[in-house]
C-alpha cells in the first residue's frame, strides 16, 4: 500500500521545487520555527564559547520572528551577549535618528529588547557622504569577514524578487553597494512613509554575492501577494531578473513560507502531479474545478479522458467516472448560491470591518440582502483608519467646521484658535512624519462620518454602528502593536452585548498592511473564548480589497443584480477620503469601487464558465472552520 500525502499538514516540505521549500499553515508558525532555529544556533555557540553571526532583515515579514526571540530572551533566558549582527540594508540618504530608518526600526522592534551589545550591531550607514559610499561598502564587507562570516542569514523577498535591496538585474557576484530602488519597491514602501513621494530613491544593500557567502540562509515569505514571486524564485531557472532565484545555487538555503505564499506552487495547486494523495472532499472539489478551468470545459461536459490526460487518473479510478465526479462538484457549487445569507428567520448579524470601508467594499451587496430580508445588521468598525486620510482632507474639514461655527455663531473665538492650531500642525509637518493626536482625531472623525453615510446607503441606521477604536491600532503609524488581551476583550464585549447568530469578518489574513490579520486574530481568540463557554454562532469570512476567494474555497455566493451592484458602488463612493486615490492602495492602483466591481463580475463569470446559473455579479464568502477545535 502506497503511503498517501495528506492535503494539509502543520508543516511540510514541497516536492517539485528547485530549492527546499517548507510550508507552514500560518505566518505565526513559520516565524516561530525560524526563531527556534536562531535560538538553537545561539545556544549551541554560547555553550562552546563561540560568537554567532546573524544577517538580519527588516519589514513586516520578520516581526513575528523578532517578537518570538524577545519572548525567549525574557522568559527562557536566551542570551544574545555573544551575538554579532549585520543588517542587510538601509535607505540612502537616511539618518539613523529618522523614524523611517532601518536603524530606528531594528532598535524599536528587536535590539532594545535583548542583550546584544551595541558594538556588535552593524547596520549600513545612510549618512555616509556620497563620495565615500564605495569605500564604506568595502569596509562593511571587511567587517563581515573579520567577524568570521555570517552563520545564518535571514531574508525576506520583495514582489520584484529582490533580497535585501538587490533589485532585478542584480547578478550573483554583486557586493555591498549603493543601489537605485525599483518603482515597485518604492510603491510597496509608500505606506510606511505616508506616500510614495517620501520614499528615498536609493539604498545601501548587501550584494547577492555577499548573501550567498552565508553558511546558512532562510528566506521568509508570507501572504498571497508574495505567491507569484515565490513560485518564480523556487520553480524557475535562476535568473538576474529574480535575484532571490540565485539562492538555488546555495548548498543550505531554505524558503519558509505560509500557505498563502505557497498558493501558486505546483505542488500546492496540483499536488496529485507528484504521487498519490488523500482524496478528501475539499481536494476532490479543487481538482475537478482546476480541470474544468484548465481545459475551458463546463463541469458537466468533462470526460474520463480529460481526467486521464491531466494527471487525475487516480481520482478517476477511485471516485469516477467523470460524470459522477462532475455532477458531485456541480451540485456542491450550486449549493453555495444563496440569496438570503442570514437564513429564513430574522436574526441579529454582526459585521466586523477592520477599516471603516471594508464592509461595503467587500460585502456591500450581502449587507443589502441581509437588511432587505429583515435581519438586524450591526457593523463594528474595529479601527479608526485615521492614518489613511490625506492632510488636505483634514484641512478641508477644519476649514468647514470653522466656517460652520462662524456662520451659526458657535464659539467663534475658540473655533478660530483650534482651527489655526490644526493648520500650523499640518504646515509644520515634515514629509513622512506621523500626525499629532489632534490631527489624528480629525482624520478619525472624517472616516467615521463616511462610514455612517455608507452604512445608511445600504439600509443600516446609525444606532447599529459601533466604533471600537481597538488599542493595537493606536500608534499613529503603519507599525501596529501585537494583539493583546485588551483587544480581545473589546471584541468579547460587543459579542456578549449583541449576541449575534452570525458574524462576518475579513478573512484575508495576509493583508499587506497587517490590520486585517491582527483584527482577525482578535476575533478568533474572542470567538474561541465564548465558544468554550457554550456560545455558538456562524463565522463567515469575506475578502478585503486585495483579492477574492478562489472558487474551490467558496462556501457561499450571494448574487447581485445590476441595481444592487450599483447600490454597493454608491456606498463605496461615500468614503470620499479614499476615492480617486487612496493613501495606501496596495498593489492595485485602481479605485476600491473598480476593484470591487471587477471582482464581483469576475466571480460570476467563473461560475458561468463552470456551467452554473449565470449571474450579473457574485460576492463570495467562506465559512470559518476552527483548526484548534
Amino acid at each position: 500500500m502506497t503511503a498517501r500525502t495528506p492535503a494539509t499538514t502543520p508543516s511540510r516540505y514541497l516536492r517539485g521545487t528547485r530549492i527546499p521549500t517548507l510550508v507552514f499553515r500560518t505566518s505565526a508558525e513559520a516565524s516561530r520555527h525560524v526563531a527556534l532555529l536562531i535560538a538553537a544556533l545561539v545556544r549551541t555557540n554560547n555553550s562552546a564559547g563561540r560568537y554567532t553571526v546573524l544577517g538580519l532583515p527588516t519589514g513586516s515579514t520578520p516581526v513575528g520572528m523578532y517578537r518570538e526571540l524577545i519572548r525567549m530572551h525574557r522568559e527562557e533566558g536566551l542570551d544574545f551577549s555573544r551575538v554579532i549582527t549585520f543588517n542587510l540594508d538601509e535607505y540612502y540618504p537616511m539618518p539613523a535618528s529618522d523614524p523611517h530608518s532601518y536603524h530606528a526600526w531594528m532598535w524599536e522592534n528587536f535590539f532594545k529588547h535583548v542583550n546584544i551589545r551595541s558594538e556588535n550591531i552593524h547596520i549600513p550607514d545612510g549618512t555616509v557622504p556620497l563620495e565615500r559610499v564605495e569605500e564604506y561598502c568595502a569596509e562593511y564587507e571587511d567587517k563581515i569577514r573579520r567577524a568570521g562570516g555570517i552563520d545564518l542569514m535571514v531574508l525576506g523577498i520583495g514582489r520584484t524578487g529582490h533580497i535585501g535591496f538587490n533589485e532585478p538585474g542584480s547578478t550573483c557576484t554583486t557586493r555591498t553597494r549603493l543601489v537605485t530602488l525599483d518603482p515597485v519597491t518604492r510603491r510597496d514602501a509608500a505606506s510606511g512613509f505616508f506616500g510614495e513621494e517620501n520614499v528615498p530613491h536609493q539604498a545601501i544593500t548587501m550584494g547577492v554575492g555577499t548573501i550567498l557567502e552565508a553558511r546558512r540562509i532562510v528566506l521568509l515569505a508570507f501572504g498571497e501577494h508574495k505567491a507569484a514571486i515565490v513560485r518564480r524564485a523556487v520553480e524557475e531557472e535562476p535568473s538576474d531578473a529574480v535575484p532571490a532565484s540565485h539562492l538555488q545555487k546555495h548548498l543550505d538555503a531554505t524558503f519558509i513560507v505560509d500557505e498563502p505564499a505557497a498558493a501558486e506552487l505546483t505542488a500546492v495547486r496540483e499536488p496529485w502531479r507528484f504521487g498519490p494523495v488523500e482524496w478528501t472532499p475539499s481536494l476532490i472539489r479543487r481538482a475537478v474545478l482546476h480541470l474544468s478551468f484548465r481545459i475551458s470545459k463546463p463541469l458537466l461536459m468533462l470526460t474520463d479522458d480529460d481526467f486521464r490526460e491531466h494527471h487525475l487518473y487516480e481520482l478517476l479510478r477511485e471516485h469516477g467516472p467523470a460524470q459522477r465526479l462532475a455532477q458531485r462538484v456541480f451540485d456542491e457549487m450550486l449549493r453555495t448560491i444563496e440569496v438570503n445569507p442570514g437564513g429564513a428567520v430574522p436574526q441579529t448579524v454582526l459585521v466586523f470591518s477592520p477599516h471603516p470601508d471594508d464592509d461595503v467594499i467587500s460585502m456591500g451587496g450581502t449587507l443589502i440582502h441581509l437588511v432587505e430580508h429583515g435581519h438586524t445588521v450591526h457593523i463594528a468598525y474595529m479601527t479608526s483608519g485615521n492614518i489613511a486620510v490625506f492632510d488636505h482632507d483634514a484641512l478641508r474639514f477644519t476649514d468647514f467646521v470653522a466656517a460652520f461655527n462662524d456662520y451659526f455663531s458657535i464659539g467663534p473665538e475658540r473655533t478660530a484658535e483650534v482651527a489655526q492650531h490644526i493648520r500650523q500642525l499640518l504646515a509644520n509637518k515634515r514629509p513622512g512624519e506621523p500626525d499629532k493626536p489632534e490631527v489624528l482625531k480629525i482624520k478619525a472623525l472624517i472616516r467615521e462620518t463616511e462610514a455612517r453615510a455608507a452604512a445608511r446607503s445600504v439600509g443600516i441606521p446609525p444606532e447599529q454602528l459601533h466604533f471600537l477604536d481597538m488599542p493595537f491600532y493606536r500608534t499613529g503609524t503603519i507599525e501596529k502593536k501585537a494583539i493583546s488581551a485588551e483587544d480581545v476583550e473589546v471584541v468579547v464585549q460587543i459579542l456578549e452585548q449583541l449576541q449575534p447568530a452570525q458574524i462576518y469578518m475579513a478573512g484575508d489574513l495576509s493583508d499587506p498592511h497587517g490590520t486585517h490579520r491582527l483584527c482577525a486574530e482578535a476575533i478568533f481568540r474572542a470567538v474561541r473564548q465564548l465558544r468554550r463557554q457554550g456560545r455558538q454562532f456562524e463565522v463567515w469570512m469575506y475578502r478585503g480589497a486585495w483579492q477574492e476567494w478562489e472558487p474551490h474555497e467558496i462556501d457561499r455566493a450571494i448574487p447581485l443584480s445590476p441595481t444592487e451592484l450599483e447600490r454597493k458602488k454608491l456606498a463605496i463612493f461615500k468614503h470620499q477620503s479614499q476615492k480617486d486615490r487612496p493613501m495606501f492602495p496596495g498593489t492595485d492602483l485602481r479605485e476600491f469601487w473598480q476593484r470591487a466591481e471587477e471582482r464581483n463580475r469576475h466571480t460570476a463569470a467563473l461560475y458561468d464558465q463552470l456551467g452554473l446559473p449565470q449571474f450579473y455579479a457574485l460576492e463570495a464568502l467562506r465559512l470559518w472552520q476552527d483548526d484548534e477545535q
